[in-house]
């Protein structure tokens, strides 16, 4: 038997670029991510551009301007807050700081400078009013396409659920 080889007509482009993929990672209570930050120093150790941004945890006077970079590969910003948030009712200045990390999670996300960003407890920060739900999925929808995002929080808005390609719901045993 002898077998014939066609070779195609129009040649094939490489490297093929992948869609980024969003993946909410969600609970009934207030959680820190493990699974997420154990992924996201994972790939930064692969060499895949990580940011980490937590936009209700402050405390350390950190902000945008501040990252911390754990390893060659992952950034992580904290919010230039001088608490952890878990109100609404936030002074001037600490709106103006998470109004600032919003600015630049936006910038760097549209400008691709990651290859995969965390955006810790988003939801809440949605749910409290402090982040527009529709900021956030224009975001996503107009992230150039190899960027990866992860979402976390409790109580995730349904049209951020609807978008995600992965839902993990992560819950504690009773009893």
């Amino acid at each position: 038997m002898v077998s014939q080889l066609q070779v195609p007509t129009t040649p094939a482009k490489f490297p093929v670029q992948l869609a980024g993929s969003v993946q909410v990672f969600t609970t009934v209570h207030r959680s820190f991510f493990t699974e997420v930050i154990a992924q996201a120093i994972r790939l930064a150790n692969q060499g895949t551009s990580v940011l980490v941004i937590q936009f209700l945890k402050g405390g350390i006077g950190q902000g945008p301007q501040k990252p911390v970079r754990l390893g060659e590969r992952l950034d992580w910003i904290r919010c230039a807050l001088p608490r952890c948030v878990d109100t609404p009712d936030l002074e001037a200045e600490e709106l103006e700081a998470l109004a600032e990390l919003w600015q630049h999670t936006q910038l760097v996300v549209s400008q691709g400078q990651y290859s995969l960003v965390v955006l810790d407890e988003l939801s809440l920060a949605i749910h409290l009013g402090l982040i527009p739900v529709q900021d956030v999925l224009e975001l996503i929808q107009q992230r150039p396409a190899p960027v990866d995002v992860i979402l976390t929080g409790p109580e995730m808005p349904a049209s951020l659920l609807e978008l995600a390609d992965q839902v993990t719901t992560i819950r504690r045993p009773q009893g």
